[in-house]
């Protein structure tokens, strides 16, 4: 799916810009082309490296997808907001929902694993590097006890919580590398859901 399209896209990318004698602009370029693939207009306003990693700052643009009044509503809710970082995570969806979500999640798992079989003590770990926190690791394994239903999980979905599900989802079908057809089929139910709100 999107992986098999893009992730050679980055490899050559990558490569050209370790070879670059103009690693800043290129990156700063790159940077903004990635997020414009997304249709959001990005800018770099800053860019450092720190230990292994690289820090930026971006200014963002309404993204092409987003209506004038959704976006100023994104912005007036960004006003009155403290400027403290909130993970996604610790914004709380009402219990049915997250309990909804968790099974999801639950399903993009054993779907990624057809042999059947998911060792949790492994997965966790992974699962923990994709951000999820305690609350929700306890329903994801509970979750996976059962078998879940794509059709019955999305029926009644709200766009929110399949928007959540499927930033998420993606990060765990692309934990092997591939996304095989069943996951791809769930990341394309959740787009469908998230397209009809």
């Amino acid at each position: 799916m999107l992986s098999q399209i893009v992730r050679p896209m980055v490899r050559t990318q990558i490569r050209l810009l370790a070879n670059s004698q103009a690693t800043y602009s290129t990156l700063v370029t790159t940077i903004a082309q990635w997020l414009g693939f997304l249709g959001v207009q990005a800018k770099v306003t800053q860019l450092q490296t720190h230990a292994d990693r690289i820090q930026l700052s971006l200014t963002v643009g309404k993204p092409e997808a987003c209506d004038d009044s959704d976006w100023a509503k994104i912005l007036g809710n960004l006003d009155r907001s403290s400027t403290s970082v909130i993970s996604e995570s610790s914004a709380k969806l009402p219990p049915p929902q997250e309990r909804k979500l968790q099974r999801l999640l639950a399903y993009v798992i054993q779907v990624g694993n057809p042999n059947g079989t998911v060792e949790w003590d492994s997965l966790e770990p992974q699962l923990q590097g994709l951000g999820f926190d305690e609350s929700m690791l306890a329903g994801i394994r509970s979750a996976l006890k059962v078998p879940q239903s794509l059709d019955h999980l999305t029926e009644d979905l709200d766009a929110d919580v399949a928007a959540i599900a499927l930033s998420k989802a993606v990060g765990i079908a692309l934990l092997d590398r591939q996304v095989n057809a069943a996951e791809d089929r769930a990341l394309s139910a959740l787009l469908e859901v998230m397209k009809q709100a």
